[in-house]
């Protein structure tokens, strides 16, 4: 298949745009995707550039540009090139200043300035990883969420997801043979939710996690009639708890962290 090309331009990081990108990318079977990232732009200069190499490619621009200037050359200069580029947040600028009647501070990366929220994520981001899989039971008493299913159930990735939305979470590997910890029954059960997914799901996870550690794919842990067992054991003690339970088959993990959030906070 034709490599594919997708432009983002930003006089920030990028991050905002880049994110906006690869959830469009992941609506369409489009595994060829290549994201060209053009950041920190100041200068119209910059932008001709990066548009005359969308043109060469027959690819399109994403971009985030606080400065009106900036915005309005990318806009003249891609329809010139005939290039689509589509702006993320010059709508929304000026839909807040169409209704609230204010002016924006034009200040590029102002999401990424060091308030109380970034270093509310940076604490959440050190427990996610200090109490991530049962490594310490104590944990879960403090967290805001408890993640448990049985392995590759996305428990970790979804932790340190949700790190980065503010939230502490702490996981844990539900294993029919390993005693459960104490602390996982002091917690109240809207606090804990329980992780499961289709078996033959996890199989072929857990298969292509052998390949990559190089073990035998004929281990019991990637077992059918295993994963089963596990499965059956993880329902019985999630039904015990009566926790909220997640089927993370073929989502994506911002789209179950979302539904995490909405449980635990009312909120997405």
């Amino acid at each position: 298949m034709h490599e594919q090309h997708l432009f983002i331009c930003s006089d920030s990081v990028g991050e905002t745009a880049d994110a906006v990108a690869r959830a469009t990318i992941r609506q369409f079977n489009a595994e060829q995707v290549k994201i060209n990232l053009f950041s920190h732009i100041r200068q119209e200069s910059e932008i001709r550039q990066m548009l005359l190499k969308a043109s060469a490619a027959g690819g399109f621009v994403a971009y985030t540009l606080v400065q009106p200037e900036l915005r309005e050359f990318m806009k003249n200069e891609s329809v010139r090139l005939g290039v689509k580029a589509v702006d993320i947040m010059g709508p929304m600028l000026q839909a807040f200043m169409d209704t609230y009647g204010d002016s924006p501070k034009r200040k590029p990366g102002l999401l990424h300035e060091m308030d109380a929220d970034y270093f509310r994520r940076v604490d959440a981001i050190e427990f996610a990883v200090k109490y991530d899989d049962g490594k310490d039971n104590r944990g879960m008493l403090e967290a805001e969420v408890v993640l448990i299913g049985v392995s590759r159930t996305s428990k970790t990735p979804l932790s340190i997801y949700l790190a980065h939305k503010g939230i502490k979470s702490a996981n844990l590997p539900i294993v029919p043979e390993v005693r459960l910890p104490a602390e996982l029954f002091k917690i109240p059960s809207n606090r804990i939710i329980g992780l499961t997914m289709e078996a033959e799901h996890i199989l072929q996870i857990r298969q292509e996690r052998l390949k990559t550690v190089g073990l035998p794919s004929n281990s019991s842990y990637a077992a059918l009639k295993r994963i089963h067992e596990e499965l059956d054991y993880a329902e019985r003690l999630m039904k015990q708890l009566n926790c909220h339970v997640i089927d993370v088959t073929n989502k994506a993990i911002e789209e179950t962290a979302g539904m995490i959030s909405q449980l635990i906070h009312g909120k997405s």
